[in-house]
């Protein structure tokens, strides 16, 4: 194989500083920290930290938390963003935005620290201690921490720089992939075909991630088996069979040795080893990473031969005053290229920097699969390596899972373990790695009867999380030192459960298992004004009748309220009361969103999204929706879930866009509240000769029954009209799959960062029969489910889990059907718009101002520049008038 050329940002790209001493966008200038002395009177120490992914906000993170005010840092990143989640670069194919994975900006915005982004480091001068960027920017340094990450490799191949061939590495990778996908299936007028070179962890998430944009995909792995690395042969075969069932080829033992382009230049079919053929319209490489140690090469640093530059257990490279972490650090002859091995030389970094004792314990390879819908886990020595060591497996591959336990030769000591099929319970077994098992290692297998998993007896040192390398000891401490009480304030003390979030139910089994131990149970508080849960606060407002906040605080909490308690009980009193949210008290209670029924984003502007169930529109519809965007400039996006998205609106517009959207017929789509989004639907019977059920009619009757239905969290529903499954329906809260023998009904399916496959619920239910399960499953959740809680871990929790769920909604098993059945009548019944009912309310449109007496048109002086060629150009009148100007992403300031 050969290596990418790193990639770096275009020659006129500005590089961007963020801090609050320097403003929040300004040009990158040539002043570096000066030595000296900070405001208290000590000397100032500067720490240069190259590169600005995860690892690196890591570093800054644990350094500024523990560092006084003698500390500055500069971090400068070459990709002009700030650090963000690459680990849910995935996400973005599911909805996530940008922002969604952006990574905590109150980090960045300490004062201690000047953020420059777009502008990547050139040169180290070790002798001067000081690093250079391409725009001639110059730093100087106490101590310098490389973090420059790695870099997507490609295959040597012919045919290597055609258009149509990505990498999968950053977001610029995935935002031009999908842009790509989008104009090339408009230029074919068909759906694309892909292949993806690499079946690994990251191959499988882009294959997945590109079947998300209606791309038939095909996976090509150059070994035996898919992730390799991970999984044994029965381990790989039993991923292929979950892979290829949802829809995604597989080729094994398959090299790829030529790309063919089309008069063009655009890839348009690959030629393998074998002399075989396959045409495709889009190909990503996914064939494993390089470190990114070109900079240490040049300033002489010593770098293994195999790449990535040398460090000892404190993460120091051969020179002292330079440390490097992540990706780019070469530790006992090895790169890894997973998040939690990274956070933890961090960790060990900003320790020795601050005067303290830390080493590397090695790497923790132990991974996750984050495609939605599969459940693979390999962790410790899952290759049984161990001299002596002994396999317990369990299969059936009838059910696609394969599950084994590797232990050592007396059968005692847990040593690692792979889960294909039924990943649930990694969260408790990869703890207890090194070890004592503490039962029958079958019963850990099994999928039914076996004894319980473990709960929270894991001895001090057992790793909780992996990703910031937490143990259970940490844990306890942080509960009977420290006071912690709950998750939250684990994740806030530890950082425990904060990153990939799997590890959040073994933090709360240990949590609750000291409290108990002292005689305190574990917190269920909403918050500091509420002793109670919201299911408890739900039930007691229902029971009360009270149909405001200040009633409610004033029987049942104290204080004030806060930004959690008041959007909950905004959710409560939207399903008990049925006011408008804008409606007198409640206005003061809603989210940002919410309180504009609008999403705002990243840079002030706001989206407008009409609903469009089940993704069926009229022509007519389209053309108004066309004209909206045109007249007001917006940008317009079709998303995942079959509706339009229209962004760069101010706020001042949304009334004007709204009003001629409502006059044409459509509604709110709810896209910025805590409710239904959206019932994706493929096209079934109607018009797909594989259908079997009006799938369409369906999920419109379902949307149109369920439009402003307010939640715990946002609710997303599928409906497909076969086995086939095109609308992806096993990914959705609630999904609906046709048969011939009726409507199949899973729940608990989400996308996001922790993505759940939908379980089974019932079967072959007629139309009548679907309506009322889903109705009951619906409003049972919103009567009982946590603050923020999703159905997936919701139902989980519930006693008896799908079974018991199961007995409430058919079997009436607590008595309650009549109720929840009442209460979804009543929403169904009292249903209105609520952009209808803002534009007929003068009170509530007159929240819909810039500020007080703002004018109707915009500063002259300010302008959007449109996104990717969308918006039109303002004439030089509207200019001259102060009319409408061009809504895209980047603000410019004419003067």
């Amino acid at each position: 194989m050969t290596e990418e050329a790193p990639r770096t940002a275009p020659e006129d790209a500005r590089p961007t500083v963020k801090s609050r001493k320097h403003g929040a966008d300004s040009p990158a200038t040539s002043h570096a920290y000066r030595d000296g002395m900070s405001s208290t009177g000590s000397a100032v120490t500067h720490v240069v930290v190259v590169g600005a992914g995860m690892v690196a906000h890591r570093f800054v993170e644990s350094l500024l938390s523990r560092a006084d005010a003698s500390w500055r840092i500069t971090l400068l990143g070459e990709e002009g963003r700030h650090p963000y989640d690459r680990v849910g670069l995935t996400g973005f194919f599911g909805g996530a935005t940008p922002d969604d994975l952006t990574l905590d900006r109150a980090v960045l915005d300490d004062e201690r620290v000047r953020f420059v982004g777009g502008d990547p480091v050139a040169r180290i001068d070790r002798t001067a201690r000081r690093v250079t960027t391409r725009s001639g920017l110059s730093v100087a340094y106490d101590r310098l921490v490389l973090a420059t990450g790695s870099y997507a490799a490609r295959l040597a191949v012919d045919g290597f720089g055609l258009e149509g061939c990505f990498v999968y590495r950053t977001l610029d990778d995935v935002e031009r992939l999908r842009a790509f996908v989008e104009k090339r299936s408009a230029e074919l007028g068909r759906p694309l075909t892909g292949t993806v070179i690499g079946g690994g962890l990251l191959g499988l998430e882009a294959a997945g991630a590109l079947q998300g944009v209606d791309v038939a995909c095909t996976v090509v792995q150059s070994s035996d088996r898919l992730m390799s690395a991970q999984l044994d042969l029965p381990g790989g075969d039993a991923l292929r069979r979950i892979i290829e069932s949802r829809g995604i080829r597989v080729l094994t033992g398959t090299s790829t040795t030529r790309l063919d382009p089309d008069r063009t230049g655009q890839v348009t079919g690959l030629e393998f080893r074998d002399g075989s053929y396959e045409r495709t319209d889009v190909v990503v490489f996914t064939v494993g990473v390089r470190p990114r140690d070109e900079l240490a090469r040049g300033a002489d640093l010593a770098v293994h031969p195999r790449g990535g530059v040398l460090i000892d257990a404190g993460c120091e490279t051969s020179d002292a005053r330079i440390l490097a972490i992540g990706e780019v650090a070469n530790f006992d002859g090895a790169c890894v290229g997973l998040v939690a091995p990274g956070y933890a030389m961090a960790e060990v970094a900003a320790t020795r920097l601050l005067g303290g004792d830390a080493s590397f314990p090695g790497y923790d390879l132990s991974t996750k699969l984050k495609l939605s819908g599969v459940d693979v886990a390999s962790f410790g020595d899952a290759f049984a390596e161990t001299p002596g060591a002994l396999d317990v497996v369990y299969a059936d591959p009838v059910a696609g899972v394969y599950k084994k336990l590797v232990l050592s030769d007396d059968a005692k000591t847990l040593l690692g373990g792979i889960l294909v099929g039924d990943a649930s319970a990694y969260g408790s077994l990869r703890p207890l790695v090194g070890g004592a098992l503490g039962g029958d290692p079958a019963a850990y297998l099994m999928p039914e009867g076996g004894v319980a998993a473990p709960t929270g007896d894991l001895p001090d040192a057992a790793l909780v999380c992996s990703c910031n390398s937490v143990t259970a000891g940490a844990i306890r401490h942080a509960v009977h030192e420290d006071g912690c009480t709950d998750v939250a304030a684990i994740k806030a003390c530890t950082k425990a459960g904060a990153a990939c979030g799997s590890c959040v139910t073994m933090v709360k089994k240990i949590v609750g298992a000291e409290l108990a131990k002292s005689g305190a149970a574990l917190s269920n508080a909403l918050c500091e004004h509420f002793d109670m849960s919201r299911r408890q606060l739900f039930d007691a407002v229902r029971v009360s009748g009270l149909r405001t906040f200040s009633a409610v605080i004033d029987r049942f909490g104290a204080g004030r309220g806060c930004d959690i308690c008041k959007p909950a009980l905004a959710s409560i009193l939207s399903t008990l009361v049925r006011a408008h949210v804008l409606e007198g008290e409640n206005a003061t209670l809603q989210d940002t969103n919410d309180h504009v029924m609008a999403n705002l984003q990243k840079d002030g502007s706001y989206s407008v999204v009409p609903r469009i169930p089940g993704g069926e529109i009229t022509p007519e519809g389209l053309v108004v929706i066309g004209e909206v965007a045109r007249d007001f400039g917006l940008y317009t996006k079709i998303t995942g879930g079959q509706r339009i998205d229209m962004f760069g609106a101010r706020l001042e517009q949304l009334p004007e866009i709204w009003k001629r959207l409502v006059d044409a017929g459509f509604e709110s789509g709810h896209a910025y509240g805590k409710s239904l989004r959206t019932v994706k639907s493929c096209v079934g019977s109607t018009w797909c000769r594989y259908g079997v059920q009006d799938s369409v009619g369906m999920a419109v009757r379902l949307e149109l029954r369920y439009r402003g239905l307010r939640s715990p969290h946002k609710l997303k529903l599928g409906v497909s009209g076969c086995a086939r499954e095109c609308a992806e329906a096993r990914g959705k809260d609630v999904g609906v799959i046709a048969t011939e023998a009726g409507w199949n009904m899973y729940v608990g399916g989400n996308g996001g960062f922790t993505p759940r496959h939908a379980v089974l619920l019932a079967e072959g239910l007629s139309d009548a029969e679907l309506l009322t399960a889903i109705d009951r499953f619906l409003m049972y959740y919103i009567f009982t489910a946590d603050r923020l809680q999703r159905t997936a871990p919701w139902f989980e929790e519930l006693e008896g889990g799908i079974d018991g769920l199961r007995a409430v909604i058919f079997d009436d098993s607590l008595g309650i059907c009549a109720d929840l059945d009442a209460a979804m009548a009543t929403h169904v019944g009292s249903y209105e718009d609520e952009w209808k009912a803002t534009l007929d309310d003068p009170e509530k449109l007159r929240r819909f101002a810039s500020f007080v007496n703002a004018p109707t048109t915009p500063d002259p002086s300010l302008a959007y520049t449109p996104e990717r060629g969308q918006g039109r150009p303002a004439t030089e009148a509207e200019r001259e008038s102060g009319g409408v100007l061009i809504a895209g992403t980047i603000l410019e300031v004419r003067r």
